[in-house]
């Protein structure tokens, strides 16, 4: 099965049944403490993009294998070279994958489903600084 877009990691491509995609904006501050009067003072490091993917179930992959898919996710590596699909394309960053989950749900003719499979890209670097 081809699906529309899929995502690229470490420059391989996975063709994979996206279900979500939540994009975070985290801003990260150097410091942030408030003075004796109360005002907060800040010095902000960046805008950090961060991503919860989520995709369907192991029987939705067709000729992708979920479990080189998984492997992959679960590889035990600092960081990697991600590519996101946007509007308009991608976005590629290099971060980490931080977690990495799925849900047994049932065994037919020998075979094993999973579903839930839900990873969290985390950046190294901001992609927005002041």
């Amino acid at each position: 099965m081809r699906f529309e877009k899929g995502i690229e990691v470490d420059g391989i491509h996975f063709d994979i049944p996206m279900v979500s995609l939540k994009r975070n904006a985290d801003f990260l501050d150097k410091f942030a403490e408030r003075n004796e009067e109360g005002d907060l003072l800040r010095e902000l490091i960046g805008v950090y993009y961060n991503y919860t993917l989520t995709v369907g179930t192991s029987t939705d992959f067709g000729d992708t294998d979920y479990d080189a898919f998984w492997d992959k996710m679960t590889e035990p590596v600092e960081f990697h070279d991600i590519s996101i699909p946007t509007k308009n394309g991608y976005y590629t960053f290099k971060g980490y994958i931080s977690s990495v989950s799925d849900e047994y749900k049932k065994t037919l003719n020998n075979k094993s489903e999973f579903t839930g499979f839900t990873c969290k890209f985390t950046a190294k670097s901001p992609a927005r600084t002041p």
